[in-house]
């Protein structure tokens, strides 16, 4: 059998199809909701998550959309060959990891300047290539376009936190690195004086 699922989540299932190496995303049906409800919620986050991957691949490494089908409510992606980075950042020189969030610093800046928030900043949600060893963003199911700095920096502070779950070794020294490829941002200080206010209320709240 050529499809393989290869991800199996709340809102979409993966298929890889080795022989035509590719990338199936299929959004699922809530059989909770009217069938007509679900249909039109599929159909429109399907196509706002094509719309938002087509726009970041004009500044950063992101899958290559094959197509976008709204009728299966699928996008259909080429597949990169390469390690998830949650997987394999800890095993990488110091150094390296670091190099490594100062360009995925850099690369956020790039989306954020598009006013493109990915939602689930994570090191899971991102591939080292084992073709160019860029860092390709994937999966852009919550993200949205806004220009608010507020949504700009809960986008980083969700991903420092989750620096500090999976990567806790490091993860000081490598949040200050993607700050560092950050300043690429040209609304870098309003952006993270948000993050400082994002980061103060989160507190109060525990």
């Amino acid at each position: 059998m050529a499809k393989k699922i290869i991800h199996q989540g709340a809102e979409a299932v993966i298929l890889l199809d080795s022989k035509k190496n590719i990338i199936i995303k299929r959004r699922v049906k809530k059989e909770y909701r009217i069938k007509e409800i679900d249909e039109k919620i599929r159909k429109i986050r399907t196509r706002s998550e094509g719309r938002i991957l087509k726009k970041a691949s004009e500044v950063v490494p992101v899958p290559e959309i094959v197509d976008i089908n709204e009728t299966s409510k699928e996008i259909i992606m080429r597949f990169i060959k390469g390690k998830k980075l949650s997987d394999f950042l800890d095993s990488f020189a110091l150094n390296k990891q670091k190099n490594l969030l100062k360009d995925i610093g850099s690369s956020v800046a790039k989306l954020h300047d598009l006013d493109i928030i990915h939602g689930d900043l994570t090191t899971s949600n991102m591939i080292l290539s084992d073709s160019d060893s860029k860092v390709y963003f994937i999966d852009f199911g919550l993200g949205f376009r806004s220009h608010r700095f507020e949504d700009k920096a809960v986008d980083i502070y969700l991903f420092k936190q989750a620096l500090e779950a999976r990567h806790f070794k490091n993860w000081e020294a490598l949040f200050k690195s993607f700050l560092e490829g950050y300043k690429a941002s040209e609304n870098y200080e309003r952006t993270i004086l948000q993050l400082k206010k994002v980061e103060k209320r989160r507190r109060y709240k525990h």
